[in-house]
């Protein structure tokens, strides 16, 4: 599965936190972030990540052209809803293209936490069906 990790900056650290602590459930993923989130994540974890833009400088939109190709299957960004962030359209196209494609999104530790369990348990497996995977074998 191919999972985005986002997050504002006042929301780096709970990402960074919460990809340790289920570090073994992402890891055999493949992991892709924006900038500065992605080298925290790599950095504190050890966790192989894919490294896009800082989320302002266009992060955002390379993960949302993977969501339009439907080359995305999960996106995990902790939003920070209380500071007004200057690419705020790009943020609420990336929420749009999510629900457009179906690509499961969670924008809270709390959703997240749910999603990932999902993922550790097989739950988001339909996604291979989508891209024509087959984990039958």
């Amino acid at each position: 599965m191919k999972i985005a990790l986002i997050a504002h900056d006042k929301k780096k650290d709970d990402l960074v936190r919460f990809a340790l602590a289920y570090k073994l459930i992402l890891d055999p993923h493949e992991l892709y972030a924006t900038g500065t989130t992605g080298k925290r994540v790599i950095d504190e974890t050890g966790l192989q990540v894919h490294r896009f833009q800082s989320g302002p400088l266009g992060g955002d939109q390379q993960i949302g052209a993977m969501i339009a190709e439907n080359d995305m299957d999960a996106v995990i960004f902790f939003r920070d809803p209380l500071t007004a962030q200057p690419h705020e359209p790009d943020i609420t196209a990336l929420i749009r293209l999510c629900d457009v494609y179906n690509i499961p999104l969670a924008t809270n530790m709390g959703s997240a936490e749910i999603l990932v369990h999902a993922l550790g348990r097989g739950e988001l497996d339909w996604r291979d069906i989508v891209h024509g995977r087959n984990n039958t074998t």
